[in-house]
């Protein structure tokens, strides 16, 4: 079967320049992962020659089997003591003003991992103390006590991802809930001692309506997040979720104008937006 060919809006920057291969070779000398190269971010070649990357702590196999995620699942190694520490100094020596730090989903671990962001933040604040930091988190299984660890460090934006619209989680998150997302955006912007910017994010193509879509982003705001990024679901791999469809850049441009309609003061929306990509665009806005 003939391979489907994107539509020609969506051309990634796949070029590597010698900053991108200096960065790649800083990360593999730490033995640090970054979900660009794990998730095969379409936005990997630009990103890493502004150098700039998104590190994936906690391993690189998660416990949870998502239908539209690239990233090794089973069962992972115990996490590494000394992660955060290399993270800080990769940090340091990239000179990052903005690092965002994301984490597969640990079921395996008590607190989820909680610790081990907190740790990695603090690690980000000793090694650069300007650098402002984004955390994009797992649900934690809800967990309450788990996501105020998080939050303690006080990262300037905490993010969590519903990715798709609610009558598509069987199907695209099995193993995850859409009431429990919101409810994890909602404690973070509650949180009585946090000043963060709450963040969320979500994919289109994968058979959600543009009523659903609208539903999705008032259910976002109502739980307190002020920015959210829209993209394109692009099928990582043959034996992931298919794209329903593929939506134009003006309708891209349409969904921006709704959410920013809705009251979000920061929208990221286009055919390869992606969780993390321009992610310092929220400080400049």
């Amino acid at each position: 079967m003939a391979k489907k060919r994107l539509p020609p809006w969506i051309k990634s920057n796949s070029l590597w320049s010698p900053e991108a291969n200096e960065l790649r070779s800083l990360l593999k000398g730490l033995s640090l992962h970054t979900v660009c190269q794990e998730a095969r971010c379409p936005n990997m070649g630009e990103c890493f020659s502004r150098g700039t990357a998104t590190f994936l702590i906690l391993g690189d196999t998660c416990t949870r089997n998502c239908r539209f995620c690239a990233v090794n699942h089973g069962s992972p190694l115990p996490p590494d003591p000394f992660e955060p520490q290399r993270v800080g100094q990769a940090v340091k020596k990239l000179g990052l003003k903005f690092a965002v730090i994301t984490s597969v989903t640990r079921d395996d671990l008590t607190d989820g991992g909680a610790h081990h962001f907190a740790k990695t933040v603090l690690a980000i604040r000793e090694a650069n103390p300007v650098c402002l930091i984004e955390v994009l988190v797992p649900d934690f299984q809800g967990d309450a006590k788990a996501i105020g660890k998080v939050l303690e460090s006080s990262p300037e934006v905490f993010g969590h991802n519903v990715e798709t619209v609610p009558r598509l989680y069987p199907l695209v998150r099995p193993g995850a809930d859409y009431q429990r997302s919101l409810s994890i955006l909602k404690f973070a912007g509650n949180f009585s001692n946090s000043k963060t910017i709450v963040k969320s994010g979500f994919m289109v193509g994968l058979g959600e309506t543009r009523e659903e879509i609208r539903q999705l982003l008032e259910d976002l705001r109502e739980a307190g997040c002020k920015a959210v990024t829209i993209g394109q679901y692009l099928r990582p791999r043959i034996d992931l979720l298919p794209v329903s469809r593929y939506y134009t850049p003006e309708e891209f441009q349409e969904l921006k104008e709704e959410a920013y309609a809705l009251g979000f003061f920061n929208v990221e929306s286009g055919p390869l937006v992606r969780s993390s990509y321009h992610a310092e665009r929220v400080f400049q806005k």
